[in-house]
């Protein structure tokens, strides 16, 4: 039985939120809308999963900007 029917993250990755709001915004763009340091200085895909996973501050917002851009996000898939 799935106890999450409309949670609009389920079975999505942070690694795939990370990837495909890198590959929209640029890490220029996410550091301009989520002020975080992972973001803003020497970004990289890896540190910003290291610093999100440690940080669920941090992790929501990263999780409400992909959910409120999601039809742009998937679009390009």
């Amino acid at each position: 039985m799935d106890k999450q029917p409309y949670n609009p993250l389920h079975g999505v990755t942070l690694q795939k939120i990370v990837t495909d709001l890198e590959a929209y915004f640029g890490f220029e763009e996410l550091g301009q809308r989520i002020k975080i340091r992972c973001f803003t200085h020497d970004p990289s895909i890896k540190s910003s999963l290291k610093f999100l996973r440690k940080t669920p501050w941090a992790r929501e917002k990263v999780e409400q900007l992909y959910i409120k851009n999601k039809h742009k996000l998937t679009a390009s898939d």
